[in-house]
């Protein structure tokens, strides 16, 4: 499928509040989606309501926010 040249953000939505156990496998699906829509050269927005996620580093999206 061709790339849509009319699409140049893309907001990325964290997982939110997590269970023990399960935290790694919902921040590293995230973060690679980031990391891919990065690399297609897409701006990535994120929100998540987990500061203490990989996702949030501030190398991760062109815009974070932190939101409940």
């Amino acid at each position: 499928m061709p790339k849509r040249t009319d699409i140049e953000k893309i907001m990325i939505i964290g997982s939110g509040p997590i269970i023990i156990g399960q935290a790694c496998e919902f921040d590293y699906s995230g973060t690679q989606a980031c990391k891919t829509l990065r690399n297609l050269g897409y701006k990535i927005v994120l929100v998540n309501s987990n500061p203490a996620t990989i996702m949030t580093d501030p190398g991760m999206a062109d815009a974070t926010y932190i939101e409940p």
